[in-house]
């Protein structure tokens, strides 16, 4: 089986552009570059990864961009451009010529923005045109207060392809459950919408134990099922609650007791297929879903 990290990051501190890093746990606080990832991710038989910016400037999704040039287990880069800015279009333009192919898709950190409607602005119309010209995903990196401004901006962009980061970070352990599901319950539902089976474990409250993240989950699986689930590590942040072996362990164990036999899938063949990733070369055998 052909594993691909749907979902990880990497980044150096001394960029300075990672304002959200002075809040973060201290652990985090550091350079995470692919020498750190590279022991672990072999060792857990993972062959590729997705590199996703962590900081909302285009000079850190070209630095991403150098990072996969130097190594090739970074099968592309999910980028960051200012989706309110009055020259997205020449912007994403400049984005794609630089990423010389290795743009997959773009993520505005809309988690940090107070307006829960953001998404469904229209002011940021002409930044979903030019990424579905240009056949680039969209990763939703929201809260949960900011699912039904989703499933607005994707009722509007039927061609668009968008995966939910991190399942909405839903607030486990608080008892914000129910409006949760049924937020994922109508996306699933009414949009082709994928999502990540990645930072479940960094959203539980302290002193909680893993098990607290079996009824999501179980929801996640019911809504989109095997075909529109990639999992991801969510490394480094995921550090803050687990090491990169365990946690996907835990996920194909998830994925054993809920979908048996459709861990190709889920752990590399929806990948491929939603970002357009050609990782049948990597192996002559693979059979996951085609791209």
């Amino acid at each position: 089986m052909i594993i691909v990290d749907a979902h990880q990051h990497y980044w150096r501190v001394q960029r300075g552009d990672y304002d959200w890093l002075a809040n973060a746990p201290k652990e985090l606080q550091r350079d995470f570059l692919p020498n750190a990832l590279a022991v672990q991710r072999k060792a857990a038989g993972v062959q590729r990864t997705v590199l996703v910016q962590a900081a909302p400037t285009e000079a850190e999704t070209r630095y991403l961009f150098e990072l996969a040039r130097a190594d090739d287990s970074i099968a592309g880069v999910v980028g960051w451009v200012d989706f309110e800015a009055q020259d997205v279009s020449s912007r994403i333009d400049a984005l794609v010529r630089d990423g010389e192919g290795r743009l997959l898709g773009l993520r505005p950190m809309a988690q940090d923005i107070a307006d829960p409607d953001w998404l469904a602005r229209p002011a940021l119309d002409a930044a979903f045109a030019c990424m579905q010209q240009h056949d680039l995903a969209f990763d939703a990196l929201i809260r949960p207060d900011q699912l039904p401004s989703l499933l607005k901006r994707l009722s509007r962009e039927h061609a668009l392809r968008a995966v939910l980061d991190h399942a909405g970070k839903p607030p486990i352990g608080g008892n914000g459950f129910d409006t949760w599901s049924a937020h994922i319950a109508s996306l699933a539902k009414r949009t082709t919408l994928y999502c990540k089976f990645s930072g479940l474990l960094t959203q539980l409250a302290p002193g909680m134990g893993e098990h607290a993240i079996d009824r999501y989950v179980d929801h996640l699986f019911d809504c989109f099922g095997a075909e529109r689930l990639l999992w991801g590590s969510d490394w480094p942040v995921l550090t803050t609650h687990g090491d990169y072996g365990h946690w996907l362990s835990l996920a194909l164990a998830h994925t054993r007791r809920l979908a048996p036999g459709r861990e190709p899938e889920i752990f590399g063949g929806n990948a491929a297929a939603f970002y357009r990733l050609d990782i049948a070369a990597l192996h002559p055998s693979y059979k996951g879903a085609p791209p």
